[in-house]
This record gives C-alpha cells, structure tokens and sequence, in this order.
C-alpha cells in the first residue's frame, strides 16, 4: 500500500470523527465535555470501551508478542475479567453514590485535601506515560510506512496525530468519545477478523482446524504452571490481571469517565459485566492472530521488520498487512484498524487529563463561571502538547516490547491509588492527611528497589506483575501507620 493511499485514508477517516464530533459538541459545554449530560446509552459505552481498552497495544503489540510469550497473556486476561467484576460491584456503587466528576474527588471526601492531590497525581502520571506508550507503538508503524518515505520527522508525525485528536475533541470531550470510540471499536474487530481470515486462506487452513490441531503449535500454549519463580507463572499473571484491571480501570479517570456518563448506576453495571465479556473473546483473537502472523512469515521467509537496527516484533503485523500479498482489502482495514486504535485511546485519555487536571488540581467548579470554558480549552490544549513531548522522547529511551512496558509501569503508578482507595472503601478508619504523600512515595521507592533485585538474588524468582498489588499493600500499611487514633472515624463507607 502506498504512503499516499494510507494519507488518503487517515484524511477521509478524519472527516468521519469530525461529523461525529459536530453533532456532539454543539453545545460545547463543561457538562457534555466531562460527563456527556450523563445520557449516554449503556451499551454503547460497552461497545465503544472494547476499543479503548485494545487499543494499538493490542492491536499491534500483543499479536507481536505471541513468539516469545506464546499465549501467556490470556492468563492476565483472565484476571481482568475478574478485575472488571470487582470495579462494577466494589468500585461504581462508591462513585455514584458520591455523585464524582472525577472518580479522585472521592478521596478528598474521604480523607482530605492532600490525599485527593495524591491520588490524582497518581493517576495523572500513570496515565500521561500509559497514553505515551500507546501514542508511541502507533506513531512508530505511521513513521515506518508512511512518513519515512517523505522524510518527514518522526516528531512532526507525532505532533500531527495528537493535533487531529485535539480538533475533534476540543468541544464535545467525553460525549464525542462515547460515539467515536463505537465507530473505532467497529474498525478494529474487522481489520483482525479479515487479518486471520486472508491469512488463514494463503496457509489453506480454516479457523477451526487450527484451533484443533497442532498447526500453531509453539504458540499457543496459554497456561504455565511448572516454575512459580518464572515471570509467567498462571498465578502471578491472574492475579496480577485482577489487580491491573481494578488499578487501569477501576481507578482510572480515563475508562471510569465513560461509565459514569451512564445514567444509573444499573446500566454502567451492565455495560462493564458485557463489556468484559467481549473483550475476553476478542483479546484471544488476537493471539490466535499473533500465531498465524509468525506462521505465515516462516511460509513466505519474512523477516521481523528492525527499529533502530533491532528486530522489532510489534512490527511484524504492519510488516505483513502492508508489504505482503494479502491484498489490498487487508492492507485497508489493517490501516483503518491502526488508526481506530490510535485515536480510540489517545482520544479519551486527552479528554480525562483534561477534565483530571481541571477538577482535581485547578478546582473548575469553584471558578466563576465565566472562566471555567476558557480554563478548560486552555487545559485541552496544554495536555496535547504534554503527551507529544512525552511521546518523543518515548522514541528514545524506550527498548522493550510496548505491552510489557505498559504493564510494567502500572506496577509503580498505580499502586498508591490501589492502598488510597481500598483502605477508604473497606475501613472506617481516618488518617493524618497531610502525611498521605510520604506514605506514596515512600511505597513506590520500595517497590522500585524490590523490581531491581536481581533473580539470582531470589532463588530464581523472576519478579513480574504482582509488583502491582504489592505496591498497593505497602501504601495500605503505611496509612494504618499514620491512621487517627481519636474517636472521628468515617461513617459512609459505601
């Protein structure tokens, strides 16, 4: 597919998103741009966060994986799926009841003014860089397939890309995002549903004989159980799953953002227990997709595409889409795919930073009214141009594969947010607040110097996603350090 072609594509599916967003941002409004007047319907929302979770990570990233992690990582999979069980019947009822604009107001009412600011720090860094990494696998396969050819820079790619998310965004916010991400969402599953289908037809195979027979064998191995000091061992990754899911989406401003657009707390239920569902099925289709990708490479002798004289396996899949005699149908979709995925995440993760940043830090409600549309479109604009700066300076510090160093980083970012709020939901005791950001911090250093303990050290034990909950418990002990010892505990748990 040529770059010109793949332009032509970007632009006409550009004019699409902005239809959408000229419908829905009419108003433009800080209600409609932060909770979308909560009228948005439930299954919708179901669809459309299906997207947003994949994301390029998925999309590209996890099929490239399949070779040196095999199916492993349907064991994380399968420990979101009771991550999301715990979010909508723990986490949802606390926030709608609290009647949140941002799910971190929740921690001011229940501890106080430093314990907010943490939490949403907390959240405002873990998600910058978990936006930067997804931003980053997409903006290098534009770089090696489009832009490269026109020697346009990799800087004003990224800049470009961030700059069509921002104009679609700037009015409607969430309420652009509820409808754009059903229309992403939609994009992906067929480019990975044609993906395995021409695949599967040039290997002349059919979907059921290689679920059935040994033809993906060396990949699909999904459950490893034999050496618990292994970094896949199945209860390392389950419950790490668990503890990612409750941490990237229960206490995620971004994914909660979209549930609490919802009307009722009943329906942003629903939506959360379909959405997991799907999101199982599809995440394994992935994988089967990664396997056939390495299949059809040893058939035709392709090799794995270099990113700075490197092999580079989240490359592998636009290497094939793209260069390869699939055809041009595949090559379209697998672009409309890369897109979609592109923009379905970095779209709702520029609106959340924006709305985080304007409710938990420069407190907007509290403005007079006449300043708070102008804080906001000022707000919008400073996080695109934050995630591009980060974006790039991603291209050259990162080395590792982008889902592993995405997940990676949820161990040390997230973890404060999992003590905060599991010692507010599940105790009635009160802390020194303003002594919450040493408890924090304290717990992430620790974290940190345990995550370079060489294995060897170990007996062999390889540290992987149960950095994570661990994270979480040493913030919930530091805080029964610093709890109140006089008679004032908290009364409205849930």
């Amino acid at each position: 597919m040529q770059p010109f072609h793949i332009i032509l594509l970007i632009g006409g599916y550009f004019i699409l998103l902005l239809a959408i967003a000229y419908f829905t941002g009419k108003k433009d409004s800080n209600t409609d741009f932060f909770k979308a007047g909560k009228r948005s319907p439930w299954f919708v929302v179901a669809f459309g966060m299906v997207g947003a979770s994949l994301s390029g990570v998925t999309f590209i990233s996890v099929p490239g994986w399949v070779e040196a992690s095999q199916f492993s990582y349907m064991q994380v999979v399968l420990g979101y799926f009771v991550g999301y069980l715990i979010t909508a019947y723990v986490l949802l009822p606390v926030y709608y009841k609290q009647n949140v604009t941002s799910i971190y107001e929740y921690l001011a009412q229940r501890f106080g003014f430093v314990s907010h600011k943490v939490g949403a720090l907390s959240f405002f860094i873990s998600r910058v860089l978990g936006a930067a990494f997804r931003l980053f696998l997409v903006a290098i396969v534009l770089q090696q397939f489009v832009f490269d050819a026109w020697n346009v820079p990799f800087e004003v790619t990224v800049a470009l890309s961030i700059s069509l998310i921002w104009i679609y965004t700037k009015k409607g916010g969430i309420k652009t995002i509820v409808w754009t991400d059903t229309l992403q969402t939609l994009f992906m599953l067929v480019s990975v549903g044609l993906s395995i289908y021409f695949i599967l037809d040039e290997l002349g195979l059919d979907f059921i004989q290689v679920l059935s027979s040994d033809a993906l064998e060396g990949y699909d191995k999904i459950f490893f159980t034999d050496d618990i000091n292994a970094k896949n061992h199945f209860l390392k990754s389950f419950l790490g799953g668990i503890f990612i899911t409750v941490c990237m989406t229960g206490l995620d401003q971004d994914m909660m953002q979209k549930n609490l657009t919802c009307n009722t707390l009943k329906d942003a239920q629903k939506n959360m227990l379909s959405f997991s569902v799907v999101l199982v099925v599809v995440t394994f289709l992935f994988m089967v997709l990664g396997g056939l990708l390495f299949l059809y490479a040893k058939a035709n002798q392709i090799a794995v595409p270099l990113m700075n004289g490197t092999p580079k396996s989240d490359l592998l899949f636009p290497e094939i889409a793209l260069n390869t005699g699939l055809g041009s149908l595949v090559a379209v979709t697998f672009m409309l795919g890369l897109i979609a995925a592109a923009y379905s995440s970095a779209d709702s993760a520029l609106t959340s930073l924006t709305t985080s940043f304007c409710v938990d830090f420069l407190g907007i409600e509290k403005r007079p009214e006449r300043q708070r549309l102008r804080l906001r479109k000022t707000v919008h604009i400073g996080m695109s141009l934050l995630l591009i700066v980060v974006v790039i300076v991603f291209k050259h510090v990162l080395d590792t594969n982008v889902i592993d160093g995405l997940l990676q980083v949820a161990g040390f970012t997230y973890g404060p947010l999992l003590g905060l709020f599991s010692f507010g939901i599940f105790t009635k005791l009160q802390v020194k607040d303003r002594y919450v950001w040493v408890v924090a911090l304290t717990s992430v250093v620790m974290i940190f110097c345990i995550s370079q303990i060489p294995a060897k050290f170990l007996g062999g034990y390889q540290i992987g996603y149960e950095l994570l909950p661990l994270n979480g418990l040493f913030t919930f002990i530091g805080l029964l350090a610093i709890r109140k010892t006089t008679n004032n505990s908290y009364k409205n748990v849930t």
